[in-house]
């Protein structure tokens, strides 16, 4: 599964910055969001049509050291490498695209014009960022690009599509296209071929049926029923032969139709329809007994187990440091902003104030956070940024009044990565995570 970049670029475009953006332009925080939604996919599709633009590439890798992504509503408007994007992206296009998001989403065209240089700037800092973070050259980004070819018009908004921007999926996605017409030509001219053969031995089979009537009419006497029996039969024998013929050549155009431009069997309905594999149920957030206090996490999660470690002697029972070194609880909630090391994303607080009210019930434990990264990019980068985040996380226990409790922060890199670096990103995102473990 390819990496969808417009997940990368959400962390950008949070409620915080949706609050800031309806206050500076004087629009309802819903508007705003609804056009950042159909903004997005839009600037990414226009990124994926021009992958293999040397000025596009050339235009993220600058904006990677640009400094946009810490000024997005003051520095989108006015930046030259964004302007001049937009007019690579869009050409005369702009306006539409403009007009259909003001429209759809219920605010000002000059708003949703602003949205649109944000968004770019946003999606277009964070490609940078998440290049440079992963030693990118040209090739990578484009073939990072071209990914997203297919997934682009899935993600608009009900409501929106390429043809309602005036970008149709024709002049986008031509590749897509020739590869429709290229397997429709190749099954006409499969099932011509089909037709021709069976023609051929329908002809055949009448000149075979022609001599067995003249032989007929020659051995036997005029009242004889194979005069008419026999040429009946070789004819039903010719006339199915002819529809298997044409019934095996419609099968195989079927089948090549039903298939993307990759091989893979596309989206079509079947007779026999494969059973669809269970999906795992969400893990949905409890009430986790500490001392009477109630705490929201997962029932197994991390505070679960550390409650269930401490309430059970464990740690006390501990001789020293080695018996507590090789058991980590791994955070569920926290995680911090692609390439960031000092922004977590939405929702991460809580588990770190779990962690603090944990720590200040238990003030005899102490701990030791660690840092983990994904095998991919530099490894020099993965420590640098593992360490970062696992000093972060010990800072903000110190400022919450723990720090004596914690004995230290250390940033594995991808040291014990599991997960092949060419796996999915999906995938890899169980190697990408903070955890503690008990220390002494």
């Amino acid at each position: 599964m390819s990496l969808n970049v417009i997940d990368l670029i959400k962390g950008q475009l949070g409620p915080a910055l949706v609050s800031q953006a309806a206050s500076q332009f004087g629009e309802s925080e819903s508007g705003i969001s609804k056009a950042i939604g159909g903004l997005l996919p839009a600037v990414v599709g226009g990124l994926a049509n021009n992958a293999d633009n040397p000025g596009v590439v050339d235009a993220i890798t600058k904006a990677s050291s640009s400094g946009i992504l810490g000024n997005l509503l003051g520095g989108s408007s006015s930046n030259p490498i964004i302007t001049t994007l937009l007019s690579s992206l869009f050409g005369d296009k702009i306006g539409g695209l403009v007009n259909s998001i003001a429209s759809f989403s219920g605010i000002s065209n000059n708003s949703a014009g602003s949205l649109l240089n944000l968004v770019t700037g946003a999606t277009v800092g964070t490609v940078g960022k998440y290049a440079a973070d992963n030693n990118l050259g040209a090739s990578g980004i484009s073939s990072l690009l071209n990914d997203q070819k297919g997934i682009i018009s899935s993600l608009l908004p009900a409501g929106l599509s390429l043809a309602s921007f005036g970008l149709g999926a024709e002049n986008w996605f031509g590749q897509a296209k020739e590869t429709v017409s290229s397997v429709t030509s190749t099954a006409k001219d499969n099932l011509a071929e089909g037709v021709a053969t069976a023609r051929e031995n329908v002809n055949e089979g009448a000149r075979e049926i022609r001599e067995q009537f003249n032989n007929n009419n020659n051995n036997q006497g005029g009242g004889s029923i194979w005069k008419w029996l026999l040429p009946l039969l070789l004819l039903i024998a010719a006339g199915y032969f002819l529809w298997k013929q044409c019934e095996k050549k419609q099968t195989t155009t079927t089948m090549a139709s039903s298939t993307d431009s990759t091989g893979t069997p596309a989206d079509t309905a079947s007779a026999t329809t494969p059973a669809t594999p269970a999906t795992p149920a969400a893990k949905t957030d409890e009430n986790i007994d500490l001392n009477g206090v109630m705490l929201k996490g997962y029932k197994g999660g991390m505070e679960d187990q550390m409650i269930g470690f401490l309430k059970s002697g464990g740690y006390k029972s501990a001789a020293d440091d080695s018996a507590l070194k090789d058991k980590w609880y791994d955070f569920d909630h926290v995680n911090f902003k692609i390439g960031s090391s000092t922004e977590l994303e939405t929702g991460s607080q809580g588990q770190l104030d779990n962690l603090v009210a944990i720590l200040k019930a238990f003030p005899d434990s102490k701990i030791k956070i660690g840092g983990y990264t994904d095998k991919t990019g530099n490894e020099a980068s993965n420590v640098k940024l593992s360490q970062a985040r696992a000093d972060y996380i010990k800072a903000a226990l110190g400022k919450a009044g723990v720090g004596d409790q914690v004995l230290g922060a250390e940033g594995y890199g991808s040291k014990f990565a599991t997960v092949d670096a060419k796996a999915s990103d999906a995938e890899r995102a169980a190697d990408r995570k903070m955890s503690v473990r008990f220390a002494k």
